[in-house]
């Protein structure tokens, strides 16, 4: 019996169902052989309804939904599919010939339907997927669900960055990565939010395309959506001290004010109702990124004058953490660091100075965010377009993505650098690393190691080149990678991943796997080195190839393949006998595994087979 409650949730979604491959793979494993269901709880725009909606498509699977206005019938989810007068009794054997049962929005049950869902996961002839929200009240009976250990419970974590930008590059067709930053931050995992904002940012002409580039960007002030509105209901309604103590926090930022300066019991009633957090030497900011610009731009303009401050008074401020980021990669040491001046002046649309752009740019391309580092290499680019340091990182996130047709050369000076950019780790310049990956991009390993300095001598597989010519965890990698030490490279990467450098430590179990004489061990640092390049924006170096195909599904290497050789979704689910959409669907989730954007970039990522002779 397929059943689909009339006033249910929209099932088709404007984008791409992608990212939460694992959770999508739980849920549906939920559903067979003798498990009786699974729970799924999160806060409100999550992606709850979406997830089960996907996990259960195709199957006969009949649906029940919640609502706020039928709490007060007996048995309203259920009644399109019970007699209007019926004992619980009876419901439950009249429910119990059902194979799937799918009930949304659970916390919002009437008692005697949560009743029934209850029973039915009793008796256990039902399986059942049951979505609740995290923080509303909910009828005991299916609390009891999971405390009661009837189900087992998923709780959905926000989306992370990269399945974030996955989504927004199918849903939007491409957005640069700071623009995905600025979103991921304001919206912390609630996907209505998301969709709502980018819909309103597409709609006002907010979002333009880069020169040379088929990315777009966002800069400027934050729609103020029914959606953002309904978020930030508790925070507009305020008055008084209280508000006016809100909007002086939103018109100082980014930078945090002094708890001395304000009204102290205002401070303390939002302090209690979580809206601001104080710290420890007194520094006040608001609680959630996306109050401040929803203050600023609900406030008048002759309140938005009155508060803001001038905007040199970030000058300071920015070059500390431009210095605090230098410091982070001498002592090789990038893990993350909060740096929301550049963050918010870029987000202003203000311009930041060409040296704290090229100091962002090295410490996210160490850290292996190569779309992240291209994107502040850019921005430093709009206001000094000769600023060398600047063009060094841009060629550097080119080469290292793979991309030989964007790496773009020294201009030959050094304009538009107010200091020469820190040295690479292990000690080697800018200039000689951006011509090595040049080199790389290219396909001429011999070429790149004839500029290699010692440490990406060791990235590219040559370690004798650096032995003794390193300290530290970069030469414990070259001394592991000469010996062939399996487990020892593994623990170069454990603490490669440890101090932040996700791509170099991706390399290193890489490179482990061909070490390793156990079958097991090998696969373990294969599945890690896959995770880590998953996380590394596109990066594509020799150490990483071969490694992607090895994490996807028998049915994804097979449409993926077909892909990369150039076939539309029509011709593979014509060869394989698929529909459309199910080829669309395993695209979508092995872009996400091969940290692709299109399928433009799958060429580069698989080997594609030879022609056989005729």
């Amino acid at each position: 019996m397929t059943t689909f409650e009339p006033d249910a949730k929209t099932l088709e979604l404007p984008w791409p169902f992608t990212g939460r491959e694992d959770e999508l793979e739980l849920v549906r494993r939920s559903m067979t052989g003798g498990r009786q269901g699974i729970a799924v709880t999160g806060p409100a725009g999550r992606g709850k309804t979406r997830l089960v909606t996907e996990a259960v498509r195709g199957t006969d699977c009949t649906r029940v939904v919640g609502a706020p206005e039928t709490r007060g019938l007996p048995f309203a989810a259920f009644a399109h599919l019970l007699p209007e007068t019926v004992s619980l009794h009876r419901a439950v054997h009249l429910m119990s010939s059902v194979r799937l049962l799918l009930v949304d929005d659970a916390h919002l049950l009437d008692d005697a339907s949560a009743a029934l869902v209850h029973q039915l996961a009793v008796h256990g002839r039902t399986r059942l997927l049951v979505v609740a929200t995290e923080g509303a009240r909910a009828p005991e009976a299916i609390s009891r669900l999971w405390t009661g250990e009837l189900l087992p419970r998923l709780a959905l974590e926000p989306l992370p960055r990269e399945e974030t930008a996955q989504l927004l590059a199918a849903g939007t067709g491409g957005l640069e990565a700071l623009t995905v930053n600025r979103l991921h931050r304001l919206c912390q995992g609630d996907l209505r939010l998301l969709r709502e904002l980018v819909d309103a940012v597409r709609e006002r002409g907010l979002l333009h395309r880069l020169p040379d580039s088929t990315d777009r960007e966002w800069r400027g002030p934050v729609p103020v959506t029914a959606t953002v509105r309904e978020r930030t209901a508790h925070l507009l309604d305020r008055t008084g001290p209280e508000r006016e103590t809100l909007d002086r926090l939103a018109f100082g930022e980014p930078l945090p004010t002094d708890a001395d300066t304000l009204d102290l019991a205002a401070l303390e009633a939002l302090e209690a109702d979580g809206l601001v957090h104080v710290g420890e030497q007194g520094a006040v900011r608001l609680a959630h990124p996306l109050h401040g610009p929803v203050l600023r731009a609900a406030a008048g303009r002759l309140r938005a004058r009155r508060l803001t401050g001038p905007l040199d008074r970030c000058a300071a401020a920015l070059e500390a953490e431009t210095a605090t980021l230098t410091r982070a990669i001498a002592e090789a040491d990038v893990r993350a660091v909060p740096a929301p001046v550049g963050e918010w002046l870029v987000a202003e649309h203000t311009g930041i100075p060409a040296r704290h752009a090229a100091v962002r740019a090295r410490f996210a391309r160490l850290r292996g965010e190569l779309r992240e580092a291209a994107a502040w290499a850019a921005q430093g680019l709009r206001g000094s377009p000769d600023a060398e340091s600047c063009r060094l990182e841009l060629a550097l996130a080119a080469a290292q993505s793979g991309d030989p047709e964007h790496t773009p050369g020294p201009t030959g000076a050094a304009t538009g650098d107010a200091a020469p950019p820190p040295a690479e780790p292990g000690g080697g310049r800018p200039d000689i690393a951006a011509a090595t990956w040049r080199a790389v991009a290219r396909g001429d390993l011999d070429a790149a190691l004839g500029t290699a300095d010692p440490y990406d001598a060791v990235r590219l597989g040559v370690p004798d080149r650096a032995v003794g010519r390193l300290s530290g965890v970069l030469a414990d990698h070259a001394e592991a990678l000469a010996r062939g030490d399996g487990p020892a490279l593994d623990e170069v990467a454990r603490t490669l991943e440890e101090r932040g450098f996700l791509l170099f430590a991706a390399e290193a179990y890489a490179q482990a796997v061909g070490a390793h004489r156990d079958p097991s061990a090998a696969r373990t640092s294969r599945t890690r080195a896959a995770a880590l390049a998953r996380r590394c924006q596109g990066a594509r170096t020799p150490a990483l190839s071969g490694l992607v195909l090895g994490e996807l599904t028998a049915r994804q290497r097979q449409i993926v393949t077909l892909a990369a050789a150039g076939l539309s979704n029509r011709q593979i689910a014509e060869k394989l006998t698929l529909s459309i959409r199910t080829v669309g669907n395993h695209l979508y989730s092995a872009y996400a595994r091969l940290g692709a954007s299109d399928r433009d970039a799958l060429p580069c990522l698989v080997e594609l087979p030879e022609a056989q002779p005729a």
